[in-house]
């Protein structure tokens, strides 16, 4: 930028200057102005018939005020270079924000702009040096209706109240609006108005995704007749979130790739999110109030996911250390020379596995799987079942078997401090054991070694047939590491049973851990007593393939008869 001192009458505010309010109100600078002159040079750019003032228009009217009482010298102003409209919308955003406080509503605009512009909501609040959550709060003014938004702006409204209406359905705040603006009624305020919006109390029968004359409900109506409502709301959610359910299902079956169902009351924040099409593998978030009113907001994903795939698209594939050819030789030699050393040996080789196992070299290391959990009650939980008690137990003859203390046998990962036996000496005492013995010890250290992670775990369940019902018990912990409610929802249909998971779907992801919480502690009687997740399977399942699966088994196939020749 340059610094340059432009005539007054060459001056203009631009429109990308973010200030629309209180422009005016610069009483205190005309005095300042008056008696040292303009301290804090004006951010303008040139155009084609002067220079438009992106930051200090109320420098500007000031200037223009004392002009009007006389002469006033050359403005000095910092000039920009043209072209770059973001770039100028947040100069004057900065600008506005380090000086006297922007209306909120101005601030929601330059925001919403600089959105448009390709900015996101922490690029926004690093730049400005505010914090995120003060950037979401401007940017939900855009959810009002903007007769409220200019009432607001006025003062006819309070912010505590704006604050409620930003949760509310455009329905709910045009109904709000029509109250306000009738001076014959009473719009609701402070506490009456989240009563009003989220109560749940008064459901109108127009919120009914169901057909109201089959569902038999009980209905309460004005004198009128033009507003009607449920007289019992708990039997108008049982049939509301099966109606959901239907919804849900009918959804994915156009082909969305997710139906994320959000708990009863939340919001659906636009700005948090990005628009994606069905082929783009775009989803369906579901809103529901707690007056029963659904909104289908359709074709979105979140910013983190769209930032995510943006990521994986940009990365490069990794190229291989080793080309396919070069890799399956090394494999080959490695391969050959191991069972060449191995013929003729057997007894022999078995005893130096063990060696090799439980004292290491420089060619072999064997470490015990740590089984470590992140979490505490994870931990707990492991050390509370019957499978790792007997193998502790296992671990303990091992080590007398040995003669090593049970740290010695297999080391954890970076476990220093344990002093490993000596290869010579532990060959040597297992020349002395018998070879019941020796293949006891094989098999443990082979399990102890076993990585959770293995390519082969489901292979091995299956010719063990592990069972794992004879070993795990569905408890809360578990529960309370499952985060997607949808998954959630598809357990209570499995354990509680289908009826309640329909009867919950809306539910939150709390009540839906209760219900099956109470189906395991025996205060609730399970549809399926012996229910085992799918994700304690053998090979793992997937209850989101599960989904996909059983919707392409419901979709038409088309066959094509071939004469046979």
């Amino acid at each position: 930028m340059t610094l340059q001192f432009i005539d007054l009458t060459h001056l203009t505010v631009s429109p990308l200057n973010v200030r629309k309010f209180g422009a005016k109100e610069c009483d205190d600078l005309v005095s300042s102005i008056r008696a040292l002159g303009v301290l804090q040079p004006l951010l303008v750019r040139p155009m084609d018939d002067g220079f438009e003032v992106i930051a200090g228009q109320r420098r500007l009217n000031a200037c223009r005020i004392i002009a009007e009482e006389g002469e006033i010298d050359p403005i000095p102003c910092l000039v920009m270079t043209e072209g770059d409209d973001a770039a100028a919308l947040e100069a004057s955003l900065a600008e506005n924000i380090e000086r006297l406080p922007m209306d909120e509503v101005d601030q929601y605009k330059a925001f919403a702009q600089l959105m448009k512009q390709g900015r996101n909501a922490d690029d926004i609040a690093a730049t400005f040096g505010i914090t995120p959550r003060m950037v979401a709060q401007r940017l939900a003014l855009g959810r009002l209706h903007p007769p409220i938004l200019t009432a607001y702006r006025k003062g006819d409204v309070r912010a505590g109240d704006i604050r409620n209406l930003t949760m509310a359905t455009p329905k709910q705040q045009q109904d709000w609006w029509a109250l306000m603006k009738d001076e014959e009624t009473y719009a609701p305020t402070g506490q009456r108005l989240k009563d009003w919006l989220f109560g749940g109390a008064h459901i109108p029968t127009a919120n009914a995704l169901f057909d109201l004359d089959e569902s038999g409900l009980a209905v309460v109506a004005d004198l009128f007749g033009e507003d009607s409502y449920f007289a019992d709301a708990e039997a108008f959610w049982t049939l509301q979130n099966t109606a959901i359910a239907e919804a849900v299902e009918a959804l994915k079956a156009e082909g969305w790739s997710d139906v994320i169902l959000m708990d009863r009351g939340n919001w659906f924040a636009n700005w948090d999110h990005r628009s994606c099409t069905k082929e783009d593998g775009g989803k369906v978030f579901v809103t529901t109030t707690h007056q029963g009113e659904v909104t289908f907001h359709k074709g979105y994903i979140t910013n983190a996911e769209a930032k995510r795939r943006e990521k994986a698209e940009a990365a490069p594939a990794e190229k291989p250390e080793l080309t396919k050819a070069a890799q399956t030789y090394v494999d080959l030699h490695r391969h050959a020379a191991l069972r060449a050393d191995m013929l003729g040996q057997t007894g022999l080789a078995l005893r130096l596995i063990a060696a090799h196992m439980i004292a290491g070299s420089s060619l072999w290391t064997v470490e015990r799987e740590p089984q470590k959990a992140e979490k505490p009650e994870v931990a707990e939980s492991l050390a509370a079942i019957p499978a790792q008690q007997a193998f502790d137990t296992e671990r303990a003859a091992i080590a007398e078997l040995l003669g090593i203390d049970t740290a010695q046998i297999l080391p954890e990962h970076g476990a220093w401090h344990v002093i490993r036996p000596d290869m010579g000496k532990m060959l040597t005492h297992l020349m002395t054991l018998s070879d019941d013995d020796l293949l006891r010890i094989l098999t443990f250290l082979m399990a102890d070694s076993l990585a959770i992670t293995s390519p082969i775990i489901d292979d091995l369940a299956k010719e063990l047939g592990t069972d794992m019902s004879k070993h795990w018990q569905p408890d809360e912990t578990f529960f309370a590491l499952i985060r997607d409610k949808q998954v959630l929802n598809a357990m209570v249909g499995e354990y509680a049973g289908q009826t309640a998971a329909a009867e919950h779907i809306t539910a939150t992801a709390k009540t839906q851990r209760a219900i099956l919480t109470a189906c395991t502690n025996g205060t609730r009687t399970p549809a399926n007593p012996n229910w085992m997740p799918l994700y304690m399977a053998f090979p793992q399942g997937s209850y989101r393939e599960q989904e996909e699966t059983e919707k392409m088994k419901s979709e038409p196939c088309e066959f094509t008869a071939v004469a046979a020749e």
